[in-house]
Parts: structure tokens; sequence; C-alpha cells
């Protein structure tokens, strides 16, 4: 299992609902048959506008037009079997009826136009999604895992949220992180951290030669585009939008040959194990300050073990998931919820939490973006 929650694009030329398609044509008809039979002095003929008005906002300018040139014609003849054409009275609410048709017209093409370019827009961001974000394979030797990332805005289709895995000769590595911040600048950061991560995962020896690494990437730089380390004046920066930018992450690496898992925290939530009915919090005793922020923090990245036997199962997450709340405040008991599942495969439990998550939260809106990754080891 690897998806992201996605909302249905709309947009091009957008196709009417049938449902409510024959409902502007009934309206006219209704307007019609009543102000005909209506006394000399009821004129029901501004009511017709509300058909055009409607089209428009569940259909395409053409069928929106058309709607409007039923409407002129319904009150044309309306005109023509109460007095006729030339009847100021019908011939004022005519030339409103064409004008307010135009109009609404108008609307239904220009947000026809906006959903296009909105469409377009979700199609580039899905891109850049797969190459920045790309699903994990289900098998990474004694490995099977599922990953998931739920997307907290319908136009959003990626964001601070990053995970990956990547085989070594002895094992596999992966991580998870969130960055701080949203919009494109935590898209870049992610990105960052990720390529990092790819890239070093291969060459670094140990575990925190490989957070070091990833530190180095994303650590602000200190020389600035005169290269002198300061400003115009030389003097140092006190302070910068990058360098309030951090990124939490786990970073475990899992031999092939080694019932354990070694796991390097950086402010990020502990992971999770799911081993015989019971869930506990793979919580290390020296965490590690986000990355980003380690040099404000002495004493390097510390490697903790735990053991991870065939069967067993670990859930990363970010903190999305954790703090997304329900109607009264409350926020999710991921704990308790995943309790219930030991036992299920990484993409049933994953399939179960996306959809318990949703339910929990109001109206199937999630206040941050979120990712899971479930791993299980085989015998």
């Amino acid at each position: 299992m690897g998806h992201r929650l996605r909302h249905p694009g709309r947009g091009g030329d957008r196709e009417p609902r049938p449902a409510l398609l024959p409902v502007p044509f009934v309206l006219i008809a209704l307007v019609t048959v009543v102000d005909i039979l209506a006394p000399p002095g009821v004129h029901l003929g501004p009511f017709l506008v509300a058909a055009p008005a409607l089209a428009a906002s569940f259909t395409g300018p053409r069928m929106t037009g058309f709607v409007g040139a039923v409407a002129v014609l319904a009150q044309a003849v309306v005109a023509v079997v109460r007095t006729n054409l030339t009847d100021l009275n019908h011939t004022i609410q005519i030339i409103a009826l064409v004008l307010i048709s135009v109009f609404v017209t108008l609307f239904a093409h220009l947000r026809e136009v906006r959903e296009r370019q909105l469409t377009q827009l979700r199609s580039v961001a899905e891109a850049a999604q797969q190459v920045v974000l790309r699903p994990l394979r289900e098998r990474m030797g004694p490995l099977r895992l599922a990953s998931v990332y739920l997307a907290a805005e319908a136009e959003a289709q990626i964001g601070g949220d990053l995970y990956a895995a990547t085989r070594t000769p002895d094992g596999t590595r992966l991580i998870i992180g969130d960055v701080r911040g949203k919009g494109l600048a935590a898209v870049g950061d992610a990105a960052l951290v990720l390529g990092a991560f790819r890239a070093a995962a291969h060459q670094e020896a140990d575990l925190p030669g490989l957070v070091a690494h990833l530190e180095a990437a994303v650590a602000p730089d200190p020389y600035d585009d005169n290269g002198n380390g300061g400003d115009a004046h030389g003097e140092p920066p006190e302070h910068d939008g990058h360098r309030e930018q951090f990124t939490t992450a786990a970073v475990l690496d899992i031999p092939d040959r080694e019932t354990t898992l070694h796991l390097v925290s950086c402010g990020h939530p502990p992971p999770l194990l799911l081993r015989g009915g019971k869930v506990l919090p793979l919580e290390v005793d020296h965490p590690a300050p986000p990355l980003g922020l380690t040099e404000f923090a002495d004493g390097g990245f510390v490697v903790q073990s735990f053991p991870f036997e065939p069967g067993d199962v670990v859930l990363l997450y970010t903190d999305g998931v954790i703090e997304a709340r329900d109607a009264r405040g409350a926020f999710y008991p991921l704990a308790e919820r995943v309790a219930d599942r030991v036992g299920d495969g990484p993409e049933a439990l994953l399939r179960h939490l996306c959809a318990d998550l949703l339910a929990h939260s109001p109206g199937g809106h999630l206040g941050d973006d979120a990712a899971m990754v479930a791993i299980e080891r085989l015998g």
C-alpha cells in the first residue's frame, strides 16, 4: 500500500450533473405557465433570471448560455400571449434577462478557466510528488512495508511530510520526517532531506554518520551572496528565515541478519512497536534536536537499538496523525487505536488507520498533513 488521499479534480469542459440539469428548464416552464395564467397585474417574468443563474453554478458556459436563451425565448412567448413584444414592461424584462444571462455566462466561463488552471496545477503537483516522495516498495529484504500520505488541503498534493527507504548491502534504512512550516518552502526542504538521505544511505557506514550528513545538508549556510559570511558591511547575519526552518526526523537501520533495529531520533514522535497484542513506544534515551538545530546541542547523534523480531510491526508517523483533533478538541489516540489492530499486516493496518483518522477529524478534514509507514519483519 502506497497511496495518497486525493480530492477529485475539476475543470476543463465540466459535464453538467445529470440530476440537476433538468431543474433550470423545469423552472422556466413553471414560471412561463404561471405567468401566462396569472391576472394582468401580476408579472412573474423576473423570476426567469433564476434559471441561468442556477445553471451557472453547476455547468459550463455553453449550457448556461443555452439556458439563458431558452429563458429569453420563454419571456418573449409570455409577452406575445399576454400583450405584445413592444409592451414596455415586457421589453424591459427581456432586455434585463438578456443582460443577466450574458453576465452569468461570462461568470461560468471564468470559473471554468480557473478550474482548468487548478487542474493543471494539481497535475504538476502530482508529478512533483512522484519525484520527491516516491512510493515505497512493498518488499525490501525480510521486510514488508506500506505507506500512506494524507493531504490536509483539498488542492494540495504535496507538503512538508516525508518518508523514504533504501536498501544497503546489510539491510534497509528508512527515514520519516516533518518539515516545519507549509507551502513551497516546506516542499523544498523535504526534497532536500530526501535527496540527502538517498545519496548518503549507501555511503555512510553507520547511522550517526548518515544523520550528520543530513544535518549538513539542511544546516543554514553561514555565508550570504557576498561570500563573506556577513551582510554588505561585513557583519554576521543575526537572523534570517532559513534559521527558523528545521525538520523532525526518525532515521532507522534494520539489519537483515539481526532481529533488531537501530534508531536515531531527531525530535520526532517515537515509533510504535506492535508485538504480541501490545503497543510499545520506541522512546530513545538521548534524542537529538531536529535537523537544522543540532548546532545548539552537544553530544552528537546517539543510536539506540530495540528488538525487532519476525512478526513484529513498527509504525512510523508524523505529528499530523497524533495532533488531529475531533469536534471536542481531543487528540487522536493513535496508540489506543493501533492496539485494536495488532496482528494485521502493514497494508490492512494503514487502511484502518486512514479511515479511523478521517472519521475522527471533523468533516474528514485534517488540520495538518499526515504520513505513516508500517514495517513488518517477516519470518
